[in-house]
């Protein structure tokens, strides 16, 4: 059995994205701005799942980012069946494509259901617990930018505390978005004891093709959370997205894990630390932190949550022993 190579070194544990024949499920052609991590986010978690069933998938997409840069009528940039569904009710869309299919005799084809934070941690919550509740046989993932890109950058469930948007700005006293507002989707849907729950992010394309890969075989309800930054809304150079997304990963304000019938199962230790105030120096959303008007008690907020991760989900590199 040949191997690929990069350079001159023979690899074995390639991705799916490094691959000449990669499916290319959503190609090129679309309107995404530069560095859009949902973008990249979409594309590999479709490249994964489309090699791991030999093709045979089904998407249903959320109205959002994703939907308006990939999808301009006449014209659009998927190459998989694809159903836009509108903002709130892609899980449930996707529940009767999968029951369609199933009628039809053809279970082997695996239903994706796809949105934004906004999409599914806000405007249809409601029907992705229904999802979860049936336990129906679809993968749901959410590409979390952590704020409602597509309609000017308002504050959404995910939008993480003290954060910038058009709808938590900074004034006088108040430092952003409320530290004590939000919703946490991954322990949400954990919480419905559903058969997989994991968290990834396109800083690490590993990982995330390997949990899309489990995923996507499992039957019953799986909720994927995928960590996208976002250059217009966060505020930094499109060329630095994955640079970002690691740091995210890194300084312990987005762990990584996977759990199964509501238990955490497995965590990706952190090998590289970095520091949460460097992570949010990074971005013009958490430029208020800092400067003359810096907040040392909103850091230590920041840096609490982090320190709170990394012991809650055991992602010190020396805590799985």
């Amino acid at each position: 059995m040949s191997h690929p190579t990069i350079g001159n070194r023979l690899v074995k544990n390639v991705t799916v994205q490094s691959m000449r024949d990669r499916p290319n499920c959503l190609t090129s052609g679309h309107r995404a701005c530069q560095g859009c991590g949902e973008a990249l986010g979409a594309r590999c978690v479709l490249d994964a799942a489309y090699a791991a069933t030999g093709g045979k998938i089904a998407v249903v997409n959320a109205t959002g980012c994703l939907e308006v840069f990939s999808c301009v009528y006449p014209e659009n940039s998927w190459q998989v069946p694809w159903l836009h569904s509108l903002f709130g009710n892609a899980p449930a869309v996707a529940t009767g494509v999968a029951a369609a299919f199933k009628q039809q005799g053809k279970s082997d084809v695996r239903i994706i259901a796809q949105g934004g934070d906004g999409a599914l941690s806000d405007i249809g919550m409601g029907c992705l617990s229904g999802m979860f509740e049936r336990n129906d046989d679809v993968l749901c993932v959410c590409y979390d930018n952590q704020a409602y890109m597509n309609t000017g950058v308002q504050r959404s469930g995910a939008t993480p505390a003290f954060a910038r948007t058009a709808t938590t700005l900074p004034t006088g006293n108040y430092l952003g978005n409320d530290a004590q507002t939000g919703k946490n989707l991954p322990k949400i849907a954990m919480a419905h004891e559903i058969p997989y729950v994991a968290t990834a992010s396109i800083g690490n394309i590993h990982d995330l093709e390997e949990k899309v890969t489990k995923a996507i075989h499992i039957r019953g309800a799986k909720y994927l959370h995928v960590h996208v930054p976002c250059p217009l809304g966060w505020g930094y150079s499109p060329s630095d997205t994955i640079k970002i997304a690691r740091a995210a990963v890194q300084c312990g304000l987005f762990p990584l894990f996977e759990m199964e019938r509501g238990k955490i199962m497995k965590s990706t230790p952190i090998k590289d630390p970095v520091k949460v105030d460097d992570y949010l120096k990074s971005q013009r959303r958490f430029a208020h932190l800092f400067g003359k008007s810096a907040s040392p008690e909103a850091l230590a907020a920041l840096q609490d949550i982090a320190d709170n991760n990394i012991r809650d989900y055991a992602l010190a590199e020396n805590a799985n022993g």
